[in-house]
């Protein structure tokens, strides 16, 4: 399909939604859209990345403004919210009485601040985080955490359904992103320390993809370990019986191994300060899970 000229266009909502951004979450939510039969307008900020879904019968939009014209229904999925700022600043004014989603990445306080922007200029915002790579879109597996505006996201839903599995965590718009970011860390943190412990073997020759056959299933055992930690960190009693000590945790020989084999213990090094200051403060004797104190609130 021919790009449409902004003087061209219709501003009276020609497409049901239009999305800002193409990169590959971008294009996958688009795709995604054009395949459940909405009418789709898109724009990039570099331009030619619009081609293929134009191919598929999406608009392509000259600019920013004449994206936010075509639609009632904004998709933002930019790098970074200054990325957000800095497209959808200039447009206001347009995007006034429209509903914008955000699926860019970006933290509770900076959802905060995008949804009061929005407030101050009229536009309905809902913020969105998704769980997902971008060939998840489209199916159950993915999911979308939303948070904002209540009435946007009971009005979407049918078309949010359609890129994955919808959660709406309230109308505090940094909900989200909060949610999002918290079950990022354990996996990144789980993936670090798969990282620290291929460099441990490697100085015996195994190679990482020999050491992941084992690591694996034993991290797939002890994550039903979450549920009973929990409990335990829910209820705030760490001297529940049945609980490992954390003095029986101690740390210290698997950062001792890492350094006799020459590889950096960073990672198990501060989980075992965290253990030592909890020993430090009297609570040796009671769980590991514990730990949750000295990170909370801090």
């Amino acid at each position: 399909m021919d790009v449409v000229s902004e003087t061209d266009r219709n501003p009276t909502h020609p497409t049901d939604v239009s999305v800002l951004g193409l990169g590959a979450m971008g294009s996958a939510l688009a795709t995604a859209l054009l395949d459940a039969g909405r009418s789709v307008t898109v724009w990039n900020r570099t331009p030619g990345r619009a081609t293929d879904l134009s191919g598929r019968g999406a608009d392509a939009a000259h600019s920013a403004r004449e994206a936010v014209l075509a639609s009632p229904v904004i998709i933002a999925c930019l790098l970074k919210r200054s990325s957000v700022e800095e497209t959808l600043g200039p447009v206001a004014g347009e995007l006034r009485g429209r509903t914008l989603v955000n699926v860019t990445t970006t933290t509770p306080n900076e959802s905060r601040e995008l949804a009061a922007w929005a407030a101050e200029h009229g536009i309905d915002y809902l913020d969105g985080a998704i769980m997902a790579v971008p060939s998840m879109i489209g199916s159950r597996a993915a999911q979308i955490f939303y948070s904002g505006s209540r009435a946007a996201y009971e009005a979407l839903l049918p078309m949010l359904e359609v890129w994955a599995t919808s959660e709406f965590h309230g109308e505090d718009a940094g909900r989200a992103s909060l949610v999002d970011l918290a079950i990022l860390s354990g996996m990144y943190q789980m993936f670090t320390g798969f990282f620290h412990g291929a460099a441990m073997v490697a100085a015996m020759g195994m190679s990482a993809s020999e050491f992941a056959a084992r690591q694996a299933p034993f991290l797939a055992a002890m994550t039903e370990e979450l549920a009973d930690y929990a409990k335990v960190i829910d209820g705030g009693d760490y001297t529940v019986a049945g609980q490992q000590s954390l003095e029986f945790s101690d740390l210290s020989h698997i950062v001792r191994a890492s350094e006799e084999e020459g590889v950096d213990p960073a990672p198990i090094a501060e989980v075992q300060a965290l253990i030592s200051g909890q020993i430090a403060a009297g609570h040796g004797a009671e769980g590991f899970a514990r730990l949750y104190e000295s990170l909370a609130n801090r």
